[in-house]
């Protein structure tokens, strides 16, 4: 089972110590936080998205029964399970559906009770999610969100400006994204007071846009921090499933090149490729990479196997995505080579370097330009027979 993350908030830091340490003892937890200031912890539950808070009920600043409420705002599918001196705020408790309550001083058997209810209740929650069919967005070379049992579809945005806030914050999402970084992303040109009118507004904006289109997707304001979060939990994000499916993957072979396949066809394009915003370029590389790194493995396991065929579609695929990928063209050059196509060769040679020269000012490598002159002395010593 996945751990449960689990916030506490209580004003005695002694109680804390205390819990933290009987959880610890206990598997299957993951302490995400622990506060004495509950104000903090409503602020942080956004970022942390806890599963779990064990609450006391007496606290300074805010009675634990509206902190109870606010969480449960912040997030709706929390559990609660209050932290009490009196057996009387049980009642209470249970009106606010926490899941239960333990009295102080704690014991350990008691919380073993409750640690088992934990574990049933979030895992049936989990279990629910994963048959439920989610909204996905898809990242990978146009934004879009894909509903179940419908066709992807651009998401339309009021201006721009939107459309380029939320995808910054879908790129962080569930991390703090501080308004001077929005400032200096979206309004640099703006002194502060006038950047800050620009940003309410186009968070409004954003919002109402995402009421409009029917995602469940959450810009939660976080004043201690002065910033903001993206919560985007329940969505399915194409990236995010590319990935685990290919770390998943074991070595090519016999009994699971199609599933290779099917992984190397799923990368539908760079990370954003249309949008092509700046800030975006390592996220993008890096998957390039992956993708490049996994197509090229698939790649040489054909050429092995004497799948001529498969091979030339696998490396004709990687230069199409990545032009500038000169692998491609050399692994091309090299297969082309093997089935005495000596035209090909030549035109992947001429695309090479056209496209090196034109681009990125460049030649090929010492590597390619080494094999095709070896390549090209060769040719006329066959064709005579020599």
């Amino acid at each position: 089972m996945e751990s449960i993350k689990v916030m506490l908030v209580d004003d005695e830091q002694l109680a804390l110590i205390q819990l933290r340490k009987m959880l610890q003892e206990m598997t299957g937890f993951e302490i995400v936080g622990a506060y004495l200031d509950p104000v903090e912890a409503i602020e942080m539950a956004s970022v942390l998205r806890p599963d779990v808070v064990f609450l006391d009920i007496h606290l300074p600043e805010i009675f634990g029964l509206r902190a109870a409420e606010m969480l449960n705002d912040t997030c709706p599918d929390v559990e609660i399970v209050f932290i009490t001196a009196y057996d009387e705020h049980a009642v209470e408790a249970f009106t606010l559906n926490a899941l239960d309550y333990v009295l102080k001083p704690l014991q350990r058997s008691r919380l073993a009770i409750t640690v088992e209810r934990l574990k049933i209740s979030i895992e049936s929650k989990r279990k629910d999610r994963k048959t439920s069919d989610p909204v996905r967005i898809h990242c990978l070379q146009t934004l879009q969100i894909e509903f179940p049992g419908q066709q992807p579809e651009t998401m339309k945005w009021r201006t721009s400006k939107a459309q380029e806030l939320f995808t910054f914050m879908f790129h962080h999402r569930g991390q703090l994204v501080r308004k001077s970084e929005l400032f200096e992303l979206l309004w640099s040109d703006f002194d502060v007071p006038k950047a800050m009118t620009h940003l309410y507004t186009t968070i409004y904006q954003v919002r109402q846009d995402l009421k409009r289109i029917g995602v469940n997707i959450v810009i939660r304001s976080l004043s201690i921090k002065d910033g903001y979060v993206l919560d985007a939990a329940g969505i399915c994000i194409d990236t995010v499933e590319w990935e685990r499916e290919l770390r998943r993957l074991s070595p090519v072979s016999d009994t699971n090149v199609a599933e290779h396949q099917r992984v190397m066809d799923m990368y539908r394009g760079d990370y954003l490729q249309d949008a092509g915003y700046l800030w975006s370029e390592n996220e993008r590389q890096r998957l390039r990479t992956l993708w490049l790194q996994h197509v090229q493995l698939l790649g040489d396991y054909y050429v092995r196997q004497g799948r001529m065929t498969e091979a030339l579609a696998v490396y004709h695929r990687m230069q199409i995505q990545c032009p500038y990928y000169e692998e491609s063209y050399f692994c091309l050059m090299k297969l082309y080579d093997e089935l005495e196509d000596r035209v090909a060769v030549e035109e992947q040679y001429k695309r090479l370097t056209l496209v090196l020269s034109e681009a990125l000012d460049t030649v090929p490598s010492p590597k390619t330009e080494v094999w095709y002159a070896k390549w090209k002395g060769l040719r006329p010593q066959l064709e005579s027979g020599t």
